[in-house]
């Protein structure tokens, strides 16, 4: 039996040659797949949400494993329907998000973890979601460092993107280079599994589940068809010209700046080199210069070009043509944009994106700050992000964190200030989360104030903390957890400068890793041993979904849990007969050291 990483890296290597694949049914029957993607998806949080058939995470088994497998290799295996709720959306509308069940999970991040093996290398280097080391920041870099001089930014977002994927055509192009009738069938039966509604089945007549396993692959796959009509097609015809020519204007008034200097006369001299800095060096209308590039994350696209707005309307024209004839998609009315560059700015990931142009900011004797792409942080997302913690405009305490304990408070409003900073570090005006920060803050001490029933003076002075920073010193909130022998929990809030990072990174899990490694649970669920009593039967996984739920308020904690609770794990490798002593609630043998 081949390891992980040795199938994922044949798969990738063929992929990198070009060559089709025979027989990839046949790596559904390697177990070692099944337990790396054991490894990624248990600690989810949607691990724990049942599906339509009431299965998840909790019970998972070396014999699960042999099931599945053997109905593969039968082809036997059935996908469920997956169970769909509607989440809300920012503009009032509901978004359908698909919950699998546990099984169909496992065997979709299987297909996953083969197909992005295959693919990974095939991809363009202009597509940014969903692939190891690349993300939003890395497409928002690419635009900041390689788009200057952009006049037109062209905003693309595909309607329904999930739900709209035709499934011949998905089909198709993975029989392009797939060459095996087994495989496409299972994926086949993935896509027209159909959905529960309120419990009334619905049949999927096209898309893939958004919030399924496979479908970020898929719908790159799907997508690569765009982004080889954009960087083949588009980006050839209207890229043209090594510079532009100079400006006629421009050239006249600094051929009189040269012949002031050489008789003398400084005064004029610099009177024209002040006029020649409020000119155009090049001539902007230049017919035999125009430069187009773009940048896709998932279904969002942004064009970037240089050259008349209708031009610029020519090509949405056929992008917009080019989805609805070969990927039967079809582009949003109300987010696809052509914004001028330099008066407007772009939306794109949350980001405005804007070009400088400011004749003042003069470095090395050159205009630097013209022509320079700008990402900047959208006063609505602002507004956005200090709602959850404002109350009729002011700070307010949080009433659903006051019955946490200190440390759980100060870890969750610092998990998501991080979140917030990290993310929008790159911004030239990053500082505009100052005020974010002062509301979070305030929020917290409330909420804290409100727990101790103290006040929030007090909450400061009792938290107050300061951290070395690359930046120096700076202020912070911290809890503290004291554990025997080891060192203490700290939850921290704060202490992170506000400056702009133009290299900062969102480290993004790799989803196809060039090693393969056994998480520390698969280590424990491998050695065939109960954790409990020792006993070698039926080793199954106990999960739970948060550490909160090991403590039962008025009922004693078993000794299982206690343990769970004291090791923060959420899981137990244990033999068939204690976890079924967990799920009825009968005591449990001594724990094992």
């Amino acid at each position: 039996m081949q390891s992980a990483e040795t199938v994922l890296g044949v798969l990738r290597e063929r992929g990198r040659r070009g060559l089709p694949l025979e027989r990839l049914y046949r790596q559904l029957f390697n177990p070692q797949l099944y337990l790396l993607a054991y490894g990624r998806l248990y600690s989810n949080k949607g691990a724990m949400t049942p599906g339509v058939t009431g299965e998840t995470v909790d019970g998972m088994s070396l014999r699960k494993i042999d099931t599945i497998i053997e109905a593969l290799r039968h082809e036997r295996y059935r996908w469920s329907p997956v169970k769909r709720i509607n989440i809300p959306k920012k503009n009032g509308r509901t978004r359908p998000l698909g919950l699998p069940a546990w099984s169909d999970k496992l065997v979709g991040e299987v297909v996953r973890l083969l197909l992005g093996a295959f693919y990974e290398p095939t991809f363009s280097d202009l597509s940014h979601g969903f692939r190891p080391g690349r993300g939003c920041h890395t497409a928002l870099r690419d635009v900041a460092d390689t788009w200057t001089g952009t006049t037109w930014f062209i905003e693309g977002d595909v309607a329904d993107c999930f739900g709209s994927f035709d499934h011949q055509i998905m089909l198709s192009t993975l029989s392009e280079k797939i060459h095996d009738g087994r495989f496409l069938r299972l994926v086949r039966n993935m896509l027209e599994a159909g959905y529960l509604e309120d419990w009334v089945w619905n049949a999927t007549l096209s898309g893939v589940p958004q919030g399924g396993v496979v479908s970020p692959v898929l719908s790159n796959i799907y997508l690569h068809r765009l982004d080889a009509f954009v960087e083949k097609v588009l980006i050839p015809e209207y890229t043209r010209g090594r510079i532009r020519k100079q400006d006629t204007a421009y050239a006249r008034v600094r051929a009189a700046r040269d012949r002031a200097y050489r008789r003398g006369d400084h005064a004029q001299a610099r009177e024209l080199r002040r006029q020649l800095r409020t000119m155009p060096s090049g001539d902007p209308h230049d017919p035999g210069y125009r430069r187009l590039r773009y940048v896709r994350y998932c279904d969002d696209t942004l064009l970037g070009f240089v050259g008349p707005k209708a031009e610029a309307e020519e090509i949405k024209e056929r992008l917009t043509a080019f989805l609805r004839d070969n990927l039967a998609l079809e582009l949003s009315h109300d987010k696809t944009l052509i914004t001028h560059a330099r008066t407007q700015a772009a939306r794109f990931l949350g980001y405005e994106i804007t070009v400088l142009h400011n004749d003042r900011k003069v470095t090395g004797g050159r205009r630097s700050a013209n022509g320079v792409v700008s990402l900047r942080v959208p006063e609505s997302v602002v507004k956005a992000k200090k709602a959850p913690y404002t109350s009729r405009g002011k700070p307010e305490r949080r009433s659903h964190l006051i019955n946490e304990d200190d440390h759980t408070i100060v870890n969750t409003y610092g998990a998501e200030w991080r979140g917030i900073v990290q993310y929008y570090l790159p911004a030239g005006n990053v500082h505009r989360l100052y005020r974010l920060l002062w509301v979070m803050e305030t929020s917290l001490l409330k909420t804290l104030a409100n727990k101790h029933r103290s006040s929030v003076s007090k909450m400061a002075r009792r938290y107050a903390a300061t951290v070395d920073t690359p930046h120096g010193r700076r202020k912070c909130f911290e809890a503290r957890v004291e554990r025997n022998g080891r060192k203490p929990l700290v939850a921290r809030f704060g202490g992170i400068p506000l400056r702009r990072r133009r290299d900062a990174v969102i480290s993004d899990r790799v989803l196809v890793p060039g090693v393969v490694r056994h998480t520390e649970l698969v280590t424990r669920f491998l050695a065939n041993r109960c954790e409990l009593c020792t006993s070698t039967d039926g080793i199954t996984v106990h999960h739970v979904q948060r550490l909160s739920e090991l403590q039962r308020p008025g009922h004693p904690q078993p000794e299982w849990a206690a343990d769970m609770a004291r090791r923060r794990r959420k899981t137990l490798v244990v033999c068939r007969s204690c976890h079924d002593t967990i799920h009825t609630g009968k005591p449990i043998p001594q724990l094992t050291p």
